[in-house]
């Protein structure tokens, strides 16, 4: 189920203030990227580029991932470091590769708007500030639902014409003991929300997990992603280092490096060109028949 906080009950006046927020661009510090420049609403609210650009074209340290379906995780950012998404508002604000402000300000520079007054006043009973600006965003972000792909109303709903044959043995590889993918990618949100290791690098000059948990076995390891709308939220990994399905299948099929705390659920497969191209339809079939984003 999703986490609805007590101090921020998902109401009509927060998720409408909190897209208008999402959108704005005026909460950073030079009043050019709002959280949309690095979320694309028709890209499943990932980014296009391996590394989003902040304030004075600034290179970001990871690749943006899609926010569908994060009102049903655990933690947020691609090392779990922050496990609220009203905390999660607060780093891009403040990021200095990002929006480079602070929430403070970033608030004050939105306060005094008639219609975010007008709303925050029904959403929280006060004026705007910091507060409201990290609830209100975070109430927007719980409505962005991904759950209306064609494998949806093939799996959940009982449609067998909704997947294509191809698709069908896509799944049925995907879902196999001998590929593993649903060792790590599985549930409603084809993702565990572990932490894993996939091998992609002997030496990280990112080390994931570890920034949080210090942990010399959790180098290397960041969270694993939905493969919702994967179609839509290229290039892939958390440095966006693989543009194509094709790569990233590649590496499964590989193995992946033999870093010391690589996933032991990584096995090597073959797949057959045909097989390959029936994987790839079938992940092509995760993506959303409709925006996930219905806020009017």
């Amino acid at each position: 189920m999703p986490d609805f906080p007590e101090d921020n009950p998902l109401t009509k006046a927060s998720v409408e203030l909190g897209k208008a927020l999402f959108f704005d661009p005026r909460l950073s510090r030079d009043g050019t990227i709002s959280c949309a420049s690095c979320h694309h609403s028709d890209r499943a609210f990932s980014d296009t580029m391996a590394f989003s650009l902040g304030v004075d074209q600034r290179i970001g340290q990871r690749n943006s991932p899609s926010l569908a379906n994060v009102a049903y995780h655990p933690y947020f950012f691609r090392d779990g470091g922050v496990s609220t998404l009203e905390r999660q508002v607060i780093a891009p604000v403040q990021d200095p590769l990002e929006m480079d402000h602070s929430i403070q300000l970033a608030a004050a520079a939105v306060s005094g708007d008639a219609q975010y007054e007008r709303l925050s006043q029904l959403a929280y009973g006060v004026p705007i500030d910091a507060y409201v600006v990290t609830r209100a965003i975070a109430s927007y972000e719980r409505t962005l639902i991904s759950g209306w792909s064609r494998f949806d109303r093939y799996f959940y709903q009982g449609d067998a014409a909704a997947l294509t044959e191809g698709e069908v043995r896509g799944w049925q590889l995907f879902s196999s003991p001998e590929l593993n993918c649903t060792a790590c990618h599985n549930g409603f949100d084809l993702s565990d929300h572990s932490f894993q290791n996939i091998g992609q690098y002997l030496d990280y000059t990112d080390p994931g997990r570890e920034r949080i948990s210090l942990d010399p076995a959790d180098i290397g390891k960041f969270k694993v992603p939905t493969l919702r709308n994967l179609a839509l939220t290229g290039p892939y990994m958390h440095d966006g280092a693989m543009s194509t399905l094709d790569g990233v299948i590649d590496h499964f099929a590989g193995g992946g490096l033999p870093h010391p705390n690589r996933s032991p659920l990584m096995p090597n497969f073959v797949v057959s060109p045909e097989q390959k191209a029936d994987l790839i339809a079938f992940l092509h079939a995760l993506t959303d028949e409709r925006s996930i984003d219905q806020v009017p």
